[in-house]
């Protein structure tokens, strides 16, 4: 099974893949994560080229159309920076599933904390951390599960974390066309 990490960061998605040898890729904007991310992979799966990791944005990610199986989005696409950068994060994630292939998103949502958030503009929020994200909701997931011909392969599920933060978890099947 092919599992392509999405916005990698340091690579903690991918121990348990690396480990049980799936033949992992991954990308991200951030030149020392994916060093990291390379160590990570030379001592716990040698055998996987480098050029599996790769330096770039998850919107203009090299990786060839319908590659993955198996496609983790987890905490990335909440620091768009507007509908539009969220669209091509997405999207950019999304080209390189395969048919019948799993989408794994975790992001921040504005489900259950509606009332604790700050608007800013557009979908971008100040949450009670502190912190500014772009915000999803249950009815975004749904228009985007359609439009991309998607198909929930999980319920959504949202964590409240100490009313700090809501992160919800969209998990999409890619339909055959």
């Amino acid at each position: 099974m092919r599992i392509l990490d999405a916005g990698c960061g340091a690579g903690r998605n991918l121990v348990y893949f690396l480990r049980e040898q799936y033949e992992v890729y991954a990308a991200d904007a951030d030149p020392q994560s994916v060093d990291k991310v390379r160590s990570l992979a030379r001592t716990l799966a040698a055998a996987l080229p480098e050029s599996n990791f790769r330096v770039e944005a998850v919107e203009r990610m090299s990786f060839d159309d319908a590659c993955a199986d198996v496609v983790i989005s987890s905490a990335i696409l909440h620091f768009a920076r507007d509908d539009a950068h969220f669209e091509s994060m997405l999207q950019g994630s999304w080209r390189v599933l395969k048919p019948g292939g799993l989408f794994f998103c975790r992001l921040a949502s504005s489900i259950g904390i509606e009332r604790q958030i700050e608007h800013v503009e557009g979908r971008r929020y100040k949450l009670p951390d502190g912190s500014e994200r772009y915000l999803v909701d249950e009815e975004l997931l749904g228009s985007m599960t359609e439009r991309l011909g998607g198909e929930l392969a999980d319920p959504l599920k949202t964590t409240v974390v100490q009313n700090q933060r809501s992160m919800t978890t969209w998990v999409l099947r890619k339909k055959h066309r």
